[in-house]
């Protein structure tokens, strides 16, 4: 039985492999020819070199699909059919139109041509709705980044003749989406109010509309962070962090809340404080001075920063050109104490190989380089570097500055990348005012910074005021002969109404040239040259006889020169430092005019607690004439805004019997004044003062007997508010005098105000 299953089964495979089977495709349709309809633009063979299928192959339902998607993915196309009919693969397309026109309706804080360059679409390019999609998206980031997250952008097609169209962007840039509130999670040692101070973003208020703060950007956050980051650190908080920093929008989309999570940690002290340098030769003892804090000090990061720098710049000095400071920081927990190790040990022998400079499309790349403090070639220095992105950010020229270190050619070199971001440099300002010392004034000003991008300034500006008119131009070359040297030339005419403190008036116009340049670290020194036609005019006929004998023209010729030693944290608002200065002049080397001027002046800030400024400030001067008298228009006045409690020239020799101020050739005054907050927002700008003036003025040899010159001091107290508006400086004085004379002029109140358009 077995061998007979063994033969049926043979023979029925034998059956399987004899029986002849269909052809495959035997009754599939074979493509005849490929059929393109409604190309206008677009040649036919274009479209075929898509299709998958050719002539002669069979219908496959797969490949026509794949087909059908690449005709599409090209973007020529607004609607693609493949069909089947018979034997012939028909292919159907409408061409997308050429864009003929780009234009935007409703745009009005955001200039148009400033959207066309962040879009994709052009004109004469190919419309397609992805692309369409994607610039309204685009758009809409735009107007997201200027603060304005409930603008709303609607494309629309208008189609013209021989397939072209019209595509209009639509936008209701609706209002600002402001910052409703900011509150802070977490915090115990600074109050909400007080963490608002510390960051940027603020919350929106009525008195905030010049500025933009108060609106909502995303980007801002993240300096939020930081700032919150240096000011705990600051203050102690060795181990704070910032959990998040969200931003929600109003349901309405009409406002964002902002809410920061953060984690104060523990306050620290400084604990063990040690220098530890792996440098041969190198005295630990002598550069352990250089840090500025002890143990049991509060801990504060940015004095680690200062000792960084100030340990490198040693070292260096000391001929170790590739050295590194790094700070070890070890937190002991249990007795809240920082210990820091300053590691001071040479590092890998890396040179300058380049500088790539990017985002400065007006600025030429010479203004940038020269402020780097480091040169191609020479050797690395993290120091000079953070120093050089601080001179380049003080010119004021960029938004924003960012240093990157990479990997040079080699290992040993490296190249450090710039990237800048520029900002506007030239002003033109209009105000009208009022001063106490010209009465009521009118101010115009034409200024550029950055003149034709080679950091060179060029000024302009004329005052008219009731009792003075101003009109100066001036020129400035900051690095004349491509050497440190800031020359310039300037032009000035004055007109000033002395009729109701010196029964006269005064013309002078001059034309002087001068030059500075850094003698050391913070010591700089300037020369100068001017030469000036001075004359005395409208003489009262009841003037003073000793102004009426100087009535008439004058020529003065002076040389100048001046040392500055400047140790202050900030050329505009100072909170800490000190600053020194000297000045002489010496006029006679021509002209007929000859003197000898000597002044000295120093200044001395302290932060007795935040916002809290104290300040010390002392002048003396003196001036004696060479063969001859000092004229009126040459001597020192005394009062105002160096003797407040005092008119302006209210102080000093006065002629008896015309109560006329003559001037002195000797003076000194000084001031101690406390700057304080009075408990409005900073952004405000507004502060409260105290202060204490002294001073006094005279003559060398009064011989004369009708002029009162007692030499005696004068002081006076007050107080103050000032306010840093957005249209200029206004301050509001009150002072009164505790020591003067009965020939004094004094005032109560000076009042100074200027604005802006």
């Amino acid at each position: 039985m077995h061998w007979i299953r063994l033969i049926a089964l043979g023979t029925s495979v034998i059956m399987v492999v004899l029986v002849p089977l269909p052809t495959l495709g035997q009754n599939a349709d074979v493509i005849k020819e490929i059929v393109v309809q409604g190309v206008k633009r677009i040649e036919s063979d274009t479209v075929r070199s898509y299709i998958l299928l050719q002539e002669g192959d069979l219908f496959d339902r797969r490949r026509i699909d794949q087909s059908l998607k690449s005709l599409y993915a090209t973007g020529l196309f607004a609607d693609v059919l493949i069909s089947q009919e018979r034997k012939s693969l028909i292919v159907q397309v409408v061409e997308n139109p050429i864009i003929n026109r780009i234009a935007f309706e409703g745009t009005d804080h955001i200039e148009e041509v400033d959207l066309q360059k962040e879009i994709v679409l052009r004109p004469r390019v190919v419309f397609t709705r992805t692309k369409v999609q994607a610039d309204v998206k685009r758009v809409l980031e735009i107007y997201r980044l200027s603060g304005r997250f409930s603008t709303s952008v609607v494309p629309k097609v208008i189609q013209l003749p021989q397939n072209r169209a019209d595509l209009i962007f639509e936008i209701n840039e609706g209002p600002l989406t402001k910052i409703e509130r900011i509150r802070f999670v977490g915090n115990r040692f600074e109050s909400d109010s007080d963490l608002r101070g510390v960051i940027r973003s603020k919350q929106n208020r009525w008195y905030r509309f010049w500025t933009s703060d108060d609106t909502y950007d995303p980007d801002r956050l993240a300096l939020d962070r930081e700032l919150l980051r240096r000011h705990y650190l600051s203050k102690g908080f060795a181990g704070f962090r910032v959990r998040s920093a969200v931003g929600e929008l109003t349901p309405d989309g009409k406002a964002f809340y902002i809410t920061f999570s953060i984690n104060e940690g523990a306050r620290y002290n400084f604990g063990i404080v040690d220098v530890a340098a792996d440098i041969r030769d190198l005295d630990t003892k002598l550069i352990a001075g250089l840090v500025g804090f002890k143990k049991g000090d509060r801990f504060d990061n940015r004095k680690i920063e200062k000792a960084v720098d100030a340990i490198t710049d040693a070292v260096g000095n000391r001929g170790f050109a590739f050295v590194e400071v790094k700070p070890g920081l070890n937190r002991d927990q249990k007795h809240k104490n920082v210990d820091v190790t300053f590691n001071v040990r040479e590092g890998p022998r890396v040179f300058i190989e380049r500088f790539d400079i990017t985002g400065n499309v007006r600025t030429i790349d010479k203004v940038i380089r020269r402020e780097t403090q480091i040169a191609e070639g020479d050797a690395f220095s993290a120091s000079k570097l953070r120093r050089g992105r601080q001179a380049i950010q003080d010119l004021n020229f960029f938004n924003k500055v960012d240093f990157k270190r990479v990997v040079g050619s080699s290992p040993d070199k490296a190249v450090i990348k710039i990237d800048v971001e520029e900002k506007s440099t030239g002003s033109l300002t209009f105000g009208v005012g009022y001063s106490t010392d010209v009465g009521a004034l009118f101010d115009l000003g034409l200024k550029e910074n950055n003149l034709l991008g080679k950091g060179q300034q060029l000024a302009f500006n004329g005052s008219f005021a009731s009792e003075k008119s101003t009109g100066n131009i001036s020129f400035t070359e900051p690095y004349f002969l491509d050497r440190d040297i800031a020359a310039g030339i300037d032009a000035y005419h004055v007109v000033q109404d002395f009729q109701s403190s010196k029964s006269h008036d005064t013309k002078k116009t001059g034309l002087g040239l001068r030059a500075g340049f850094p003698v050391a670290s913070n010591l700089r020194q300037r020369w100068r040259y001017k030469i000036e036609s001075a004359r005395i005019e409208n003489v009262s006929t009841s003037a003073s006889n000793l102004i009426k004998a100087q009535a008439g023209s004058r020529t003065l010729s002076e040389v100048g020169h001046n040392l500055t030693y400047n140790k202050l944290n900030s050329r505009i608002t100072p909170t800490d430092g000190f600053l020194l200065g000297m000045t002489n002049d010496v006029a006679g080397l021509g002209g007929n005019i000859r003197y000898f001027r000597n002044k000295v002046k120093a200044t001395q800030y302290n932060e007795l607690f935040e916002n809290w400024v104290f300040s010390v400030k002392g002048e003396m001067a003196h001036i004696l004439g060479i063969g001859q008298d000092v004229k009126i228009v040459d001597r020192f006045t005394l009062g105002g805004r160096n003797l407040r409690g005092f008119t302006g020239a209210g102080i000093g020799p006065r002629d008896i019997s015309t109560n006329d101020s003559l001037g002195g050739e000797w003076r000194y005054n000084g001031s101690a004044q406390l700057l304080f907050p009075l408990g409005l927002p900073n952004e405000l700008g507004i502060s409260g003062r105290i202060f204490s003036d002294f001073g006094s003025l005279g003559e060398v040899n009064p011989s004369n007997s009708n002029i009162k010159d007692s030499g005696s001091i004068r002081a006076s107290v007050g107080t103050g508010i000032g306010w840093v508006s957005p249209f200029g400086p206004v301050n509001v004085d009150f002072g009164w005098a505790l020591a003067k004379e009965s020939y004094d002029k004094t005032e109560k109140m000076r009042f100074n105000f200027g604005t802006r358009f």
